[in-house]
């Protein structure tokens, strides 16, 4: 039995935040009801419609669809939403990334359903949280999670340009904090038949991902500049470009501790009893010089040349992987990072990884895609007949545009 097996979640949402914590739920197992509009999430067009590609189909929407039915469904027009409401007295969980005021204009705020299902688990997730003065403004992850949070500007370093940081990164590290608090939620509700709003935000997840820096600047008064590559804090917890190209970290953060070890392997031993380098403050301080001398020494070998090195003299290092790197590296395919989905859509559906996988794992209860994303409407009629909305009704609906045909 999966972990969520029996669990149904409603999800009312688009693009990628909230249906990625839904696409998570799925994987253990929780039944997902997709509700989109008559033509789809506009994730399913990505690709063509949105960054005008030659692509029929878009496997960031397959990825966080995946085993999910859909309803498509004008909620805008009364006979939409009375559908959309019935199918909630079914769900466990409602949860939605749609902005608050129109939640609460057409009667599905968390005030409204909560009321009327006192066992429901309401899940949502906003781009800056449900109060304050930008509560209800438009947001993606580039805005609210990486730029107003403080993100960006902590990983720029002084007087470069703020970073553009992968597509849906602040996505779907917001959606694994839903994910938790959805967890939590259900928890509480096992042990109390109570329901409750869980929430959590673009802005706020982003304001935790950089929790360290907060809690220097809150507990201290201050905190450090963003750090350069040229003039890090730890020259041991820094990049290093090898012969052929290819970046690594080292990551000696006990500096004094992997000191002795680091020279041993770049091959300058002198250093140790240089004054310059002699304790970590003295590193600190010189950290410009120390780099361009690590510089030096590790152009003179290939990653994989280094590779070797360190692991004989026990230094604790990282390769900085493409995405092509990924595919082939061995401890990533062996951590289990990529899904096989059954019933891969399309001809040209990858074959050797469908996909990513979630990032957990259970050791009882068996977890992982459990089929491909739906086609828009797909379950719909399975769906809708359980509720009462029978032959004769769906075709008047789909008559009127209210339902996907």
């Amino acid at each position: 039995m999966s972990p969520l097996k029996g669990i149904r979640v409603v999800e009312l949402g688009m693009w990628v935040a909230g249906p990625a914590a839904a696409g998570m739920l799925a994987d253990w197992g929780a039944e997902i009801v997709k509700i989109e509009m008559p033509t789809g999430d506009p994730m399913r067009r990505l690709f063509g419609a949105v960054y005008g590609l030659d692509e029929d189909r878009c496997p960031p929407f397959d990825l966080y669809n995946r085993g999910k039915k859909s309803v498509a469904l004008d909620i805008n027009r009364a006979d939409g939403l009375a559908i959309e409401k019935r199918l909630i007295t079914t769900a466990d969980v409602f949860l939605t990334n749609m902005r608050p005021t129109f939640l609460d204009r057409v009667g599905l705020g968390h005030s409204t359903l909560l009321a009327q299902h006192p066992a429901l688990i309401y899940a949502s997730l906003t781009a800056y949280g449900l109060e304050g003065p930008d509560s209800d403004a438009p947001g993606y992850d580039m805005a609210a999670y990486s730029g107003r949070s403080g993100l960006a500007e902590r990983a720029t370093p002084k007087s470069a340009s703020p970073p553009v940081l992968p597509g849906g990164l602040g996505d779907n590290v917001t959606a694994i904090t839903m994910v938790s608090g959805i967890m939590g939620a259900l928890f509480h509700r096992e042990r109390t038949g109570q329901g409750q709003l869980v929430s959590t935000s673009l802005l706020r997840a982003g304001v935790y991902s950089i929790g360290m820096d907060v809690a220097a600047r809150v507990g201290l008064g201050r905190a450090a500049s963003p750090q350069s590559r040229q003039k890090p804090q730890n020259p041991l917890m820094n990049c290093y470009c090898a012969s052929d190209g290819k970046w690594f970290w080292l990551v000696g953060a006990e500096s004094q501790r992997h000191w002795p070890g680091t020279l041993e392997a770049l091959g300058c031993p002198e250093l140790l009893n240089d004054e310059r380098f002699i304790n970590a403050r003295e590193r600190r301080r010189n950290a410009e010089e120390l780099v361009g001398i690590f510089d030096t020494m590790t152009a003179r070998r290939t990653r994989d040349e280094w590779s070797a090195i360190f692991r004989e003299h026990d230094v604790w290092w990282a390769p900085i992987n493409s995405i092509d790197d990924i595919m082939v590296d061995p401890q990533v395919i062996a951590s289990g990072a990529f899904a096989h989905v059954p019933m891969a859509v399309g001809e040209n559906a990858p074959q050797e990884f469908n996909s990513a996988s979630t990032p957990v794992d259970f050791s009882v209860t068996p977890s992982g895609p459990a089929g491909p994303p739906p086609a828009i409407g797909a379950g719909a009629n399975e769906l809708l007949e359980a509720i009462g909305v029978n032959h004769n009704e769906r075709a008047r609906l789909r008559s009127i545009g209210v339902l996907a045909a």
